[in-house]
């Protein structure tokens, strides 16, 4: 039967949850999303985690927690254990999806420590560990594209595991992205591992890209900056898959992918709208193209399905529409370098935040249990 999110799904794009509970998982809601909305994979992150394991409705995680607290875990230590738990038991439910989509879809993605995203070596170490861990292939290792990310997204691409690279806001962070994706393939090409077994997604971020530029917009007060109003995010995110076409149109990609590499796709995150004013569905119906994933909050999903999108191309031809609200915000001083930067330490520091604050509450739990 079609529908909205069928014909989405029918159009390229994969969809994905931005949500993840033992309760979703065991309930069979998680089941009935990929039958009923073309729900193909998940993403977590801390917060997400952080909302699911301190709801006080929530039991799920009520006698596992006695268990660890008769153990003696940590904090950390039972935080992962019920994280790694939920997700493995997430990656068995879309291992038919995963089966039947090529090994493409039906992911699951787990985080590195938030305490890690300027540390490479221990979100290499890490990456590997929770690879371990989990212990299966459908995974994706959580990895922040800052700086110290990089070196570390190429070395664990190198060591044959998949990664969804997250917090990316720029065009030119993306570019190093893909340039680390490529590097990590070259080195597991040499290293004679397999590359059709590893997988990336880079996710682009793009509410939070409006909403920190609409606030400077909103600060300059002229017309053209109003003019200018919720435009930044789509425009961002349409230049960001002509790079992805550019760049796995290239010699070096072509290489890789000819050696079996399969391309690393563009996930549109924080696709849920900030601004109560915008369609719940505007950074889906924009966002449509082939090849990319879009990871939503249950909400835009529903959204998605109750009132459907446009599912043509409408990505390819916006490209120089893109490149004039880029030269518009300049004209009028937004310093959109600098809108990149503030997001990104924003995006590290709020998943510290959450890591904190749940580390804090499961010891509490632990505590109590004992």
């Amino acid at each position: 039967m079609s529908t909205p999110t069928a014909d989405l799904s029918a159009a390229g794009v994969s969809i994905w949850l931005d949500d993840l509970s033992r309760t979703r998982i065991h309930s069979g809601n998680l089941q009935q999303l990929i039958e009923s909305r073309n729900v193909v994979g998940v993403t977590t992150n801390p917060t997400i985690f952080a909302n699911s394991m301190t709801n006080p409705d929530d039991t799920s995680y009520d006698a596992q927690v006695h268990e660890l607290a008769a153990s003696g875990a940590s904090a950390v230590d039972a935080v992962f254990a019920a994280t790694t738990q939920d997700v493995r038991d997430a990656l068995d439910v879309f291992r038919p999806v995963y089966d039947a989509s090529s090994h493409v879809d039906g992911r699951v993605s787990i985080e590195v420590s938030p305490d890690l995203a300027h540390d490479t070596e221990g979100t290499i170490a890490q990456a590997k560990e929770l690879w371990e861990r989990v212990d299966r292939p459908n995974l994706l290792v959580k990895i922040p594209a800052t700086k110290a990310g990089l070196p570390a997204i190429a070395a664990t691409i190198g060591a044959g595991i998949s990664v969804n690279v997250t917090l990316i806001f720029s065009l030119e962070r993306y570019a190093e992205v893909i340039d680390a994706y490529l590097t990590g393939l070259e080195t597991a090409k040499a290293a004679g591992i397999d590359l059709s077994t590893i997988h990336s997604v880079a996710s682009f971020f793009v509410s939070r890209v409006d909403t920190e530029t609409d606030k400077r917009l909103a600060a300059i007060g002229t017309d053209a900056a109003a003019a200018l109003k919720s435009k930044a995010g789509l425009a961002n995110a349409r230049l960001a898959y002509e790079l992805y076409e550019q760049s796995f149109a290239g010699d070096r990609a072509k290489a890789l992918l000819d050696a079996g590499a399969t391309l690393q796709r563009p996930l549109w995150a924080s696709t849920g709208v900030k601004d109560p004013a915008l369609p719940d569905t505007l950074y889906v119906t924009e966002l449509v193209a082939p090849g990319v994933v879009n990871t939503m909050p249950e909400k835009t999903l529903e959204a998605t399905f109750d009132h459907g999108v446009v599912t043509g191309d409408t990505v390819s031809s916006t490209y120089d529409a893109s490149r004039e609200v880029f030269a518009g915000l300049k004209a009028v001083g937004v310093d959109f370098d600098d809108v990149t930067q503030v997001l990104e330490d924003e995006g590290v520091a709020k998943f510290i935040d959450s890591w904190h604050d749940l580390l804090t509450q499961v010891a509490a739990g632990l505590e109590a249990a004992r």
